[in-house]
């Protein structure tokens, strides 16, 4: 065929690199021709993406849309660059034909088939991935100042807590030390008054 059979708008899938977070993009097919084309849409990173549909009918001059969902991803790329593509397959079909009526021999080229290829490539949204990290260390900038306030308030109160500790033992034994002196000499106060009663009784 002299004409492409689709246009593909984007011909890029942008995705929003967040960790732990899916993100998604649409891509929107369109049947320039008046025939019935079935599409097919390849990745290489199959357990990276979702895609929905993955093939589906594109009926004569209309259009037909997928989404593409990047996983929530636990690490990031390499250079924070995404590296993967995909490739979009089109062909034409019997008039009629429904979704379920696709079968992989529609996209083998050695039917002899003309199958249009399309290939697609990944970019990430650069700017907002670095507004994102920028705060993400700010975050662990101020976690990180947090915990360093918090070790030496500790580090002050086990201090106070000691000193205070030290000081009760300091006054626990200074009190127990004026008891014992002060046993002996109320006691000896004591024998003289009696003493000196005795001696007034023994007068009279």
């Amino acid at each position: 065929m002299g004409q492409d059979l689709v246009e593909i708008q984007p011909r890029e899938l942008k995705f929003t690199f967040e960790l732990k977070k899916q993100s998604s993009c649409s891509i929107q097919l369109s049947n320039k021709s008046d025939e019935y084309v079935a599409f097919k849409v390849k990745t290489t990173s199959p357990k990276r993406y979702c895609v929905r549909p993955n093939t589906g009918i594109i009926f004569p001059r209309s259009t037909c849309d997928f989404t593409v969902t990047m996983q929530a991803q636990r690490t990031a790329p390499p250079d924070m660059q995404l590296k993967d593509k995909f490739l979009v397959q089109c062909t034409v079909v019997p008039y009629g034909s429904k979704d379920e009526d696709i079968v992989p021999a529609f996209f083998s080229k050695e039917t002899g088939r003309y199958i249009e290829e399309s290939k697609l490539r990944v970019t990430e949204d650069v700017q907002n991935m670095k507004a994102k990290l920028n705060n993400l260390e700010s975050k662990l900038d101020e976690a990180e100042q947090m915990i360093f306030r918090l070790r030496e308030e500790n580090k002050s109160t086990i201090q106070e807590r000691d000193k205070l500790q030290r000081d009760m033992v300091f006054l626990k034994r200074k009190c127990a030390a004026r008891a014992q002196v002060g046993f002996p000499l109320s006691f000896a106060i004591f024998m003289a008054l009696v003493g000196l009663t005795l001696g007034f009784l023994l007068q009279l």
